[in-house]
Order: structure tokens, then C-alpha cells, then sequence
């Protein structure tokens, strides 16, 4: 599909022609492992679901397009395909990544990867020049979240791209924000990942994972992988998360109306110490998300007094439902240093204990906002 399309109709079209054959509007769930072959090595673009599927295709084309890359992958999940992906480094080779992630993210990292000879430095990637420091001779990527999960710093995308060597990858996760609000690859990275069960699906009813390039030698190198290692999204999940994506930027829209309503209400509130939302101004990366992102999303965090306080908090709200994930039309709170994060307790990039996190979702603010106010003291 032409790339000069705004992208709230990429969301509805990109990939998703209507059937040939039947005419059908929606991308048919095409839900087979195998294809028949006229001659053995002769097919009509297809021959074992793992390898491809046309539901998983356009999904693939989808992400691409929203990202402005040219190829996309899909993944049974965000951590299987932040998996694939690492497995284009070596024993020896170096990763830079955010001091401030997510859980998991250290736990692949530090707990799996590690074991086969990588080797990870945490940092403050918001200050370019600790990013610039721990540069090394075998660094091979740099692995960035912004916002990040659950402090909600920034890294300046196009600064790093600048500042590291044309052949170290620039990995951006994207979950946060979207490509709704923020499109890494046309500011200078590589390659953008996104755990699609959070904004994209945006109901809460799929796991997936994607990653979008914009380098065919790259994509080739991964897509390989994707095969090799097989953790591919199924049909079905694919489907899911494409019928997420066409409503997705008047969501983001709703879910950052909202979420700047919440972080002003607690800032103003003498229960919270500090909130921690990229759109107020007393964020201090605000100049840089006015210019890296669209909006704001609808990711707040918040500082209480103390950790007991911020588990009462948690227990007591109704319309926010207190589970693990994000990004869903409703919304959900969490308490990062029990839940989320709770694979990084004990390590050098622990999240506070006092720390909430809240996944404002679209729901009347008039509401999400009485039921914060009871949940605080």
C-alpha cells in the first residue's frame, strides 16, 4: 500500500486487501498448518504455516507500513521476538540497554542470554553521555525503551543514532507509546519491536509480538531466524491484533486525553510525592517528548510515601483493575516491584517499592478519576 497515506488509514488498509476470492472486507483467518503444493517445490506463495501464513503476512505488512519500515515479523510474543531478534549476536558481543526496563526484558537478558556469552551494560540511556561511555569496540546493539517501563524516562532516538557507529543496531521498544504517538524507525533505528498484546491488540484478548525494519539485509537475517526458531504468531492472534490496530489511533487518542487528566489530578494530590508522565511539564524530558512524540499516551506512574502505601493503593481501586500488563481500552493498575518488575527486586535497577503504575484506559475521566481519589488516603 502507498506509504503517502496518514496513518489512521494505514491502520485500517495497509496489508489488508479484501479476499480475491470471496471479496471479504477482513483478512480471512487462515487457519491451516500446511499448504498443497501443484509440484513438489511449486506453490502459490505458501507451504507450511510456520514459515508463512497469509493472516500472519498482513499483519506483518500492517506493522511495517504504521512503523514507515518496509518489512514486518510477528512473533507468538514480545519477549519471543525480542529472542529471535538477539540471535543475530554472538558469544562475545555487546548490548547497551535502558537501566530502566522491562521485567522480563532483564530476565531474558541477564538470566538466559548471559549463560551464552553476551554481555549487557545498564544505563541511564535519557543522558547521551552515559550512553557514549559505555560504547565498546564489540558493542553490536543499543536496546532502548521510551518511554521506559515503569519510570517513564526518554532516550533521545535520533541523538543515539547519531552518537553510535553505523554498525551497532539501534533497537527501540515501542510498546509504549505506539507508532500512533511515536515512530522510532524515521528517527534512525534499525529495527522497532512492540509487544503487540498491549496498544496494538488493545483488548486484552491476544499475546503477540512484532518487529518492523526498514533494512533489507537485516529483515532478511531475522526472517531466517523467525523460521529457524519458529515462534510465529498464529492466525488467529494475527487476526486479533490487526482488528485491534484499525481503531488504534483514536484510542491513543482517548487513552492520552485521559492519562494527562490523571497525572494532573495526582500531581495535585498531597498523598503523591511525584508523578511520572512525559506530559506534564514538570517531566524532565518534556521538551523532548513535545518533539519524539505525538502525544503522551496513557501510561502514568506515581511515587507515594512509602511501599505499604502504594500496596493499599493498588488493593483499593475498583474501575482499575489490579493485574500485570497494559494497554487495553480498560484500566488496570499494578504494583511494578511485586509484579512487572519483580525479576529485577534484587538487582542494580530495581523500581522503587513505592512505585505504582497505572494503564489509563478509555473509560469517562470523571469516573477513573473518583475511583483514584477514593483509592488514596
Amino acid at each position: 500500500m502507498e506509504q503517502n497515506y496518514h496513518l489512521e488509514t494505514l491502520a485500517i488498509h495497509a496489508g489488508q486487501e479484501p479476499d480475491p476470492t470471496t471479496g471479504a472486507i477482513m483478512t480471512p483467518i487462515y487457519q491451516t498448518s500446511t499448504f498443497v503444493q501443484t509440484e513438489p517445490g511449486i506453490n502459490q506463495g505458501y507451504e507450511y504455516s510456520r514459515s508463512g501464513n497469509p493472516t500472519r503476512a498482513a499483519l506483518e505488512a500492517l506493522i511495517a507500513a504504521l512503523e514507515g519500515g518496509k518489512y514486518g515479523l510477528a512473533f507468538a510474543s514480545g519477549l519471543a521476538s525480542m529472542d529471535t531478534l538477539m540471535r543475530l549476536l554472538n558469544p562475545g558481543d555487546h548490548v547497551i540497554v535502558g537501566s530502566d526496563v522491562y521485567g522480563g526484558t532483564y530476565r531474558l537478558f541477564e538470566r538466559v542470554l548471559a549463560r551464552f556469552g553476551l554481555t549487557f551494560s545498564w544505563v541511564d540511556t535519557s543522558d547521551l553521555n552515559a550512553v557514549k561511555a559505555a560504547l565498546r569496540p564489540e558493542t553490536k546493539m543499543v536496546w532502548l525503551e521510551t518511554p521506559t517501563n515503569p519510570l517513564m524516562s526518554l532516550a533521545d532516538i535520533r541523538a543515539i543514532r547519531d552518537l553510535t557507529p553505523a554498525n551497532v543496531i539501534i533497537t527501540v521498544d515501542n510498546t509504549f507509546a505506539s507508532p500512533a504517538l511515536q515512530q522510532p524507525l524515521l528517527l534512525g533505528a534499525d529495527v522497532v519491536m512492540h509487544s503487540s498484546t498491549k496498544y496494538l491488540g488493545g483488548h486484552s484478548d491476544v499475546v503477540g509480538g512484532l518487529l518492523a525494519f526498514k533494512d533489507d539485509g537485516l529483515y532478511e537475517q531475522v526472517k531466517f531466524l523467525q523460521n529457524a526458531v519458529g515462534a510465529v504468531a498464529g492466525p488467529m492472534d494475527s487476526f486479533l491484533v490487526m482488528r485491534g490496530i484499525k481503531t488504534l489511533s483514536v484510542r491513543m487518542e482517548r487513552h492520552s486525553q485521559n492519562g494527562l487528566k490523571i497525572a494532573q489530578f495526582l500531581e495535585d494530590h498531597a498523598a503523591v510525592k511525584r508523578v511520572l508522565y512525559p506530559g506534564l511539564e514538570s517531566h524532565p524530558q518534556h521538551d523532548l517528548a513535545r518533539r519524539q512524540m505525538k502525544d503522551y499516551g496513557g501510561m502514568v506512574s506515581i511515587l507515594l510515601e512509602s511501599p505499604e502505601a502504594a500496596q493499599r493503593m493498588v488493593s483499593r481501586t475498583k474501575l482499575f483493575a489490579l493485574a500485570e500488563s497494559l494497554g487495553g481500552v480498560e484500566s488496570l493498575i499494578e504494583h511494578p516491584y511485586s509484579m512487572t518488575h519483580a525479576s529485577t527486586a534484587s538487582s542494580p535497577i530495581a523500581v522503587p517499592p513505592e512505585l505504582v503504575r497505572l494503564s489509563v484506559g478509555i473509560e469517562h475521566i470523571d469516573d477513573l478519576i473518583a475511583d483514584v481519589r477514593q483509592a488514596l488516603p
